[in-house]
């Protein structure tokens, strides 16, 4: 049966404990995707909370990532989306917002692991939206942000 979750603070401890099991394993995003069978950004999100896990799939990350089986139940509950606080009002905005929500953390995630600590740059930056057909009717939105990484430097 499918359950969705009404409190999101099980699933926030479940992903402070993915990572820190992903940390000590010395684990990619990619491998766990792999282990799941899904997209690295699907899995990634649904491993910090954002996304339920197909049962074969929790099954396999929970045993990539040494988890028990209250996270493999926990993996595929729906979750209660939002990792970031505060909402727009704007229609356009709110849905980037509800974007950042679902991937922002994701997106973290990812930039840190293959750049390492530092920021993407909202200054040295580039932005393209296309409007491209979809296959299955209707139109779709390509947006592509491209800023320049700023390593973060100790003093």
């Amino acid at each position: 049966m499918v359950h969705a979750q009404f409190d999101p603070t099980a699933r926030r401890e479940l992903a402070v404990a993915a990572v820190e099991a992903k940390t000590v394993k010395d684990l990619s995003w990619r491998e766990i995707a792999d282990a799941a069978g899904l997209s690295v950004a699907f899995t990634t999100a649904a491993v910090l909370g954002q996304h339920a896990l197909p049962e074969p799939a929790a099954r396999a990350v929970a045993e990539l990532l040494g988890l028990d089986e209250d996270a493999v139940r926990l993996l595929r509950t729906i979750p209660t989306r939002g990792s970031l606080e505060g909402i727009p009002t704007d229609p356009t905005v709110y849905r980037f917002h509800e974007m950042l929500q679902v991937y922002g953390t994701t997106l973290k995630a990812l930039v840190h692991e293959e750049f390492g600590d530092g920021i993407i740059s909202a200054i040295n930056f580039r932005l393209d939206v296309k409007k491209v057909a979809d296959p299955e009717g209707g139109e779709r939105a390509v947006i592509t942000l491209d800023g320049k990484y700023l390593p973060a430097k100790p003093f």
